[in-house]
């Protein structure tokens, strides 16, 4: 089993920056593409960001480009999401998710279903 614990979330200002971070262990972390999802309360689970395992490919969703940066360090099995000029919009529960092992270098997953494990959140609350 992969375990996937999150850090980070808290409450900002709108325009405020946040950095997620998602500590994982029990297995190779760097065999994992990664992604990072999103809930609001009465809405639909929201694809945010995700990152292959190597590192070399990222992909955003429209509502977050330019604004959040994803990376890793397989050194230290640590995916992170750094977010800035956060918005109201933005304020949900966090979670990050595991894809693989056995996907190719350069794959990541857009939906829920594509990633094996997640962990239990993180809440960003942006406020006025």
């Amino acid at each position: 089993q992969l375990q996937l614990v999150e850090s980070g979330g808290g409450l900002v200002q709108a325009g405020g920056s946040l950095r997620l971070s998602c500590a994982a262990s029990g297995r190779t972390f760097s065999d994992y593409a990664m992604g990072w999802f999103r809930q609001a309360p009465g809405k639909e689970q929201e694809f945010v960001s995700a990152i292959s395992w190597g590192g070399d490919t990222t992909h955003y969703a429209d509502s977050v480009k330019g604004r959040f940066t994803i990376s890793r360090d397989n050194a230290k099995n640590t995916v992170y999401l750094e977010m800035n000029s956060l918005k109201t919009e933005d304020t949900a529960e966090y979670f990050c998710a595991a894809a693989g092992p056995g996907h190719g270098n350069g794959w990541y997953g857009l939906l829920g279903n594509d990633y094996d494990y997640r962990g239990r959140g993180t809440q960003v609350t942006v406020s006025v």
